[in-house]
């Protein structure tokens, strides 16, 4: 071998050896690496850490449970409506901004119960209150930011819609968990039940289950089927677009799947049989319906409710402010007495005999007219109709309860109520009864007051010595001005009160007589109701119940105490049939059931009433002149509101166009009762404890006349008839009165008051001073034959 060779041969070898020397400390090298993590991620090690973590976990769930308290209810899960329901139970209406009616779990029927635990939680009645797997995913997809992910439990959804929001971020999340532990660790599953459906939506704006109830079945929850509770159960995933009413086909199908699964899960948990499943049909919801909002009288049906509540809860020591904050809080269930049947008959009485004949366009003052009427039981007190103008939504004062209006007439049974009840006697010392002796002569000055008073009848019409009967029939002020005096107004006024009527400020005057204080239908129904409940007194109530988070307010009976004698009050009653059969409301007669009451006109045409009653319904109709805008009335300018005359309302042209209260108020009243009282024979009957007035013997003046109060005029009686009377004497005196402005009260209240006026027991000569200012009488015409009283009559 050459030199060279040798050479290339060591080189090799040297090459070779040094590769397997590279070889094997690579090789030593990777078993020294492999050995380092063995020792650092030991098994001891791991299981270590990772009990480290869980105890951190465990230590800051700790410190999260006992950091995180229960809040208080979030402010839209308390909000509710008011919820007024008429007599029978229907929904009149709802109000608030948040469509609510709380509900406790017993007024929810089990099956139906059942029915949302089976499709959303059917591991409700045992677990502690949260899904662990499922706040985990839901975390993780928000974290993730996969949006929403169902999975909670219903005490978990409980808490998000009661004390948190529907914010899904992590933080709201850890809270969820936590408050659902606590909450579900102190509260029952029943209570957690219904804190769920009652805040839960499903849709058409309803939240909770029996705002649901009846938006889709138009029922309360507790007459909800097993059925239809898993429709509502089945909704709650997709409001809108599981509606069937407005779903699609996709939405029905899949709505009708989560229905069969709620039915098939309950007879899996055996809360339903399998027979009765099968026997199940899909229950398809109602069509929706707008919300009962307070357009057209229910307007004036809520305000009236409210503000009786309002009273009663001031009654019961809260301030006006706190009683008024209360009701609009919302929560009440608040059920009327009002009549569904009657409130609609009411209405349509007014529509057919008033406010389809008025033609704004045609005649502008026909815009003027307001029509109020208020229709009572006598029996129970109970409000049963209540008409408050043509729309509250366009007029929201009430009608049926505005106090600004004169009564007119309608007040003279009062005077002739607390004579009776004094036992009052003439200035001739004759006691006052229904066949007393007056002298009617229109004009004719008082006798016995400090303040001069001489009203005139209507038409100026003298009647010379009449009864006391036929003065009521016809409505003749000159012998009610005397009566009054007679009596004493300041009794007369304390009578008044007490039968209902507001007689604050009022200081005793003869003009008050004519009825030129304010008052309402609603308070005027309720005068004429202690008539004719035989004189205990009847305070008017619309209200029925109102409950307030399962409490319910105590309301006071509305029949009260015996304010009157029955003699008195049936007296009162009997005579009052006189105005029907031959006197000035002749159109209301009925041959099915006999009917008393008292027409009422005041000044200046403003005002105009019927206040009448069968022996089971009261009814208090009133008509009033408010402008409907700023205008100008024989050359003078009025304000909007202000009030104004009837005269030509509906084209009127008979007797100057004027409007009594025999004309449209007894047309409206008779339009209603005609329909509303069904009772005949002895149902249909006065049972009068009484020897005097119309309903017991003939209205004629008695042959053994007594004395008049001051020196008759000896002509005879007029005839009685729906006509106006040929007068005894046609000719009007020298120098008429002058009639008080736009109903007004005569100039004579406006003198500072001498103190009470007298009633001496002996006749005194007439006072020389000039009659004073008022006009009045028997009310006999308004264009079709019949007329009213007050101090036109």
């Amino acid at each position: 071998m050459g030199r060279a060779e040798e050479r290339r041969a060591r080189q090799q070898a040297t090459r070779r050896a040094g590769h397997r020397q590279g070889r094997g400390s690579r090789r030593r090298g990777g078993q020294s690496q492999k050995s380092f993590i063995r020792r650092l991620f030991t098994w001891k090690k791991v299981v270590g850490t990772l009990l480290g973590l869980i105890v951190v976990v465990i230590g800051g769930f700790v410190v999260i449970y006992n950091m995180v308290q229960v809040p208080a209810a979030n402010a839209a899960a308390k909000q509710q409506s008011n919820v007024y329901k008429y007599g029978d139970g229907k929904v009149l209406a709802r109000t608030g901004e948040v469509n609510r009616e709380i509900v406790g779990i017993d007024q929810v029927p089990k099956g139906v119960q059942h029915t949302f635990v089976a499709l959303e939680n059917k591991t409700f009645y045992q677990d502690s209150g949260v899904d662990f797997r499922g706040t985990a995913r839901a975390l993780f997809n928000t974290v993730t930011g996969k949006g929403k992910q169902g999975g909670s439990t219903i005490t978990q959804q409980y808490v998000k819609n009661y004390y948190l929001s529907q914010n899904q971020t992590i933080s709201r999340k850890l809270k969820e968990l936590v408050i659902s532990l606590k909450v579900d660790s102190k509260e029952s599953k029943n209570d957690i039940l219904a804190g769920y459906i009652n805040t839960s939506y499903f849709g058409r704006g309803a939240y909770g289950i029996q705002a649901a109830a009846q938006a889709y079945y138009g029922v309360d929850a507790s007459q909800l089927t097993v059925d239809q509770g898993a429709y509502l159960a089945a909704l709650l995933q997709a409001p809108s677009q599981y509606d069937w009413a407005v779903a699609s086909p996709t939405g029905k199908k899949l709505v009708t799947a989560r229905w069969n699964k709620v039915l098939t899960n309950m007879v899996a948990m055996h809360w339903l049989s399998a027979q009765d499943r099968a026997s199940m049909k899909f229950p398809v919801p109602q069509k929706p319906k707008p919300p009962k909002g307070e357009a057209g009288q229910t307007g004036y049906l809520v305000d009236a409710a409210n503000k009786e509540l309002e009273s009663h809860l001031e009654d019961q020591g809260a301030s006006p402010a706190d009683a008024q904050a209360r009701v609009a809080a919302g929560g009440w269930t608040i059920t009327l007495n009002i009549d569904p049947g009657k409130e609609k008959k009411l209405e349509d009485a007014v529509k057919t005999t008033l406010t389809s004949k008025l033609d704004k366009k045609k005649r502008p003052r026909d815009a003027d007219a307001q029509a109020g009427a208020v229709s009572v039981d006598p029996k129970t007190g109970r409000i049963v109709a209540m008409y408050g103008g043509v729309d509250y939504l366009k007029h929201a004062t009430s009608n049926a309860t505005r106090q600004d209006f004169q009564p007119g007439s309608t007040f003279k049974p009062v005077i002739f109520a607390t004579a009776l009840k004094n036992g009052s006697q003439t200035q001739d010392g004759k006691p006052i009864t229904a066949s007393t002796m007056y002298d009617g002569t229109s004009g004719r000055p008082v006798v016995g007051s400090s303040i001069a008073f001489a009203p005139t009848n209507e038409d100026h019409v003298n009647y010379g010595k009449i009864t006391v009967q036929k003065a009521m029939d016809d409505s003749v002020n000159s012998v009610f001005a005397q009566m009054g005096v007679d009596v004493g107004m300041s009794d007369v006024l304390k009578m008044g009160s007490t039968l209902g009527m507001n007689m604050k400020n009022q200081k005793p005057y003869p003009s008050q007589t004519l009825g030129t204080m304010g008052a309402s239908p609603l308070q005027m129904a309720g005068v004429y109701a202690t008539f004719d409940n035989h004189g205990k007194l009847v305070t008017p109530a619309i209200l029925k119940s109102a409950e307030h988070g399962g409490e319910k307010v105590k309301l006071p009976d509305p029949i009260g105490d015996q304010v009157l004698k029955r003699s008195t009050a049936d007296a009162v009653t009997s005579v009052l049939t006189g105005v029907v059969k031959s006197g000035t409301a002749t159109m209301v007669r009925n041959d099915k059931y006999q009917v008393a009451g008292k027409t009422g006109t005041s000044e200046n045409d403003v005002s105009a009433w019927f206040s009448g009653f069968t022996p089971n319904l009261v009814t208090s109709v009133g008509l009033f002149g408010e402008a409907a805008k700023a205008e100008t009335i024989d050359g003078k300018k009025v304000h909007q509101f202000a009030h104004v005359p009837l005269t030509g309302t509906g084209g009127l042209t008979d007797q100057g166009g004027r409007v009594n209260g025999g004309g449209y108020p007894a047309e409206i009243w008779n339009a209603y009762v005609s329909h509303a009282e069904t009772a005949t024979g002895k149902a249909g009957k006065f049972d009068l404890k009484t020897d005097q007035g119309a309903g017991v013997k003939p209205t004629t003046s008695p042959s053994n006349s007594q004395s008049p109060s001051s020196t008759p005029s000896e002509t005879t009686s007029p005839t009685h008839s729906a006509s106006p009377p040929a007068p005894p004497t046609s000719s009007a005196p020298a120098s008429p009165p002058a009639s008080s402005t736009d109903g007004g009260t005569p100039s004579d209240t406006a003198e500072p008051p001498g103190g009470s006026p007298s009633s001496p027991t002996t006749s005194s000569s007439p006072p020389v001073t000039p009659p004073g200012n008022g006009n009045g009488g028997n009310g006999k015409g308004n264009g079709n034959g019949n007329g009213g009283g007050g101090l036109l009559g």
